[in-house]
């Protein structure tokens, strides 16, 4: 064999290279000071953030599905990356977390420099958004794994939270605390593969059939909820937070709460983006397939106790941040009952 024969087998090296120049400075530019080393070392370095008495880490991974065979029917690879910091950090955030750092996983058929600089760019531009820093990945050409113009993508992130200032804690939780929710931007990244189903798309050329703003809504990427959350935890006004993604409402909310509690949700004050209407009447889903499978418009619902709601809903005001008043926590009249319950009618 010759000198390249490792490219001949279908690892390119130089493109190798090549990509990571690509991405060397949009990388940089998330670093903070605690970031220590550069992307040539073999281990990532961040030093934890000073003013912590009891710091606890709090950490993630995730992918973004089905979602990523959208973006390669697209040709689009600019806003999947948003989707990766957000499945990530959103769930961090949820704790009462501050995002700190990021690892993503880029897996492709074949080195493509430009493909892989527009992938991890919007990898990047999203991190420093949540003020995380993206201090290290890998990106894996893997020719026989995935098919032509394929890719797979994932990410672990760290965030960082005083030990006393942890969410979640479903002791904190009790009846009268209030529920706000938090608009999605569509379906975010969670239920491509009925969306897929409903849809009709088994091919880029299925998908370059439907109408184009319906594709535009479906490539929207998912919502970063730690810059309209940020002044909120500094302030301690939020008692949980639960990050509807997969289950949807009610497979997620119940685990921000005690058990010995139930949910009201008041169904009519959901907004429901005109994207799951056409969801549920084109599949003939039912209300039940479309709890538990979207976020159907509300990407994170807050838990705040009555005596913070007026300050919540000031902030969101002067930030110009809509928001859902859902209802509110109640005692669960028998302990086999459900712990989301709706009244009122879904607008679809």
């Amino acid at each position: 064999m010759t000198k390249d024969a490792y490219a001949q087998a279908g690892v390119d090296i130089a493109a190798g290279n090549e990509a990571v120049h690509k991405i060397s400075q949009v990388v940089k530019d998330t670093y903070t000071p605690n970031v220590l080393g550069s992307l040539s070392g073999f281990g990532s370095l961040m030093e934890i953030p000073t003013g912590y008495q009891h710091p606890v880490l709090v950490s993630g991974s995730d992918g973004v599905g089905t979602k990523l065979l959208l973006a390669v029917a697209a040709e689009n690879n600019t806003t999947i990356g948003q989707d990766l910091v957000a499945m990530v950090m959103n769930d961090i955030v949820a704790e009462g977390a501050k995002p700190l750092f990021l690892q993503d996983y880029l897996a492709v058929d074949k080195l493509r420099p430009d493909v892989v600089a527009e992938i991890v760019t919007g990898v990047a531009k999203a991190t420093k958004e949540v003020g995380a820093s993206l201090i290290g990945g890998e990106t894996a050409e893997l020719p026989g794994l995935y098919q032509p113009h394929h890719y797979d993508l994932a990410a672990f992130g760290v965030g960082i939270v005083e030990k006393d200032d942890l969410l979640n804690a479903k002791s904190h939780t009790r009846a009268g605390d209030i529920l706000i929710g938090l608009p999605s931007s569509g379906i975010h990244s969670n239920g491509y593969s009925l969306v897929r189903s409903v849809l009709g798309i088994k091919t880029k050329a299925d998908f370059a059939k439907l109408p184009s703003e319906l594709q535009k809504t479906l490539l929207t990427p998912t919502t970063l909820y730690y810059p309209m959350l940020k002044e909120l935890l500094d302030q301690h006004l939020l008692t949980g937070i639960s990050n509807i993604t997969g289950g949807g409402i009610v497979g997620n909310l119940p685990r921000s709460f005690a058990d010995n509690l139930q949910a009201e949700i008041k169904a009519d004050q959901i907004n429901i983006p005109d994207v799951f209407k056409l969801l549920k009447k084109q599949g003939d889903l039912s209300d039940a397939d479309m709890l538990k499978t979207f976020n159907n418009g509300v990407g994170m619902i807050l838990i705040v106790h009555p005596e913070n709601e007026t300050k919540v809903l000031e902030h969101f005001k002067e930030i110009i941040q809509p928001v859902m008043e859902l209802g509110k926590l109640q005692a669960k009249p028998n302990p086999d009952d459900e712990s989301v319950v709706f009244t009122g009618d879904f607008q679809w």
